[in-house]
């Protein structure tokens, strides 16, 4: 049986509205058995015909952390995490049931809802992230050996937090939702 627990609406809304992008953590492990959870939380999102065309590699090896940052354009602050998430993307696994529009929407479309629920996943947990998505495709797979059938689409340094960002500020929501159409 499903184990189900309810939070109350304003506890749910608190919980989703204050995750935030973190670019500095403390120089405390993350254990293995959180990221794993973070991972396997992160694969419940929904992906087309539940393809799930995702691979996910924990990167812990400071020397390799490095290198991704400067594949990620010289972002620094992703070496101040002591495990950085990289989500692959599998497009064949996606074409094989939706040709070419899978291979080039779906799953990119796929890897960025497990990106995101990974973020909530370790947010709820207690921890901090940010998607870092800025890099050298190449390089990255050139650093962690993907395939070449295959795709990095982010990056996710994950941490205790070292830093209190203030809110972005957010569109109005009248910018955002349209009734039935474009005017």
């Amino acid at each position: 049986m499903t184990e189900v627990f309810r939070v109350t609406d304003e506890k749910c809304v608190q919980l989703l509205t204050s995750r935030c992008s973190v670019r500095k953590f403390k120089d405390i492990p993350v254990p293995d058995e959180h990221v794993r959870r973070i991972v396997e939380i992160g694969t419940r999102a929904p992906s087309a015909g539940n393809k799930q065309p995702w691979r996910v590699v924990a990167v812990r090896d400071p020397d390799t952390i490095c290198k991704l940052a400067v594949a990620a354009h010289d972002q620094t602050f992703i070496t101040t995490s002591n495990v950085v998430l990289a989500v692959i993307a599998v497009p064949e696994e996606s074409a094989a049931r939706y040709g070419e529009r899978g291979a080039t929407l779906y799953a990119l479309q796929d890897t960025a809802a497990l990106t995101y629920a990974m973020l909530l996943a370790a947010h709820f947990m207690g921890y901090a992230a940010c998607w870092v998505g800025a890099f050298d495709e190449k390089s990255v797979s050139d650093i962690l050996r993907v395939p070449k059938t295959c795709r990095p689409v982010a990056m996710i340094p994950i941490g205790i937090p070292d830093e209190t960002p203030k809110p972005r500020a957010r569109r109005p929501i009248t910018e955002v939702l349209v009734s039935e159409h474009f005017p």
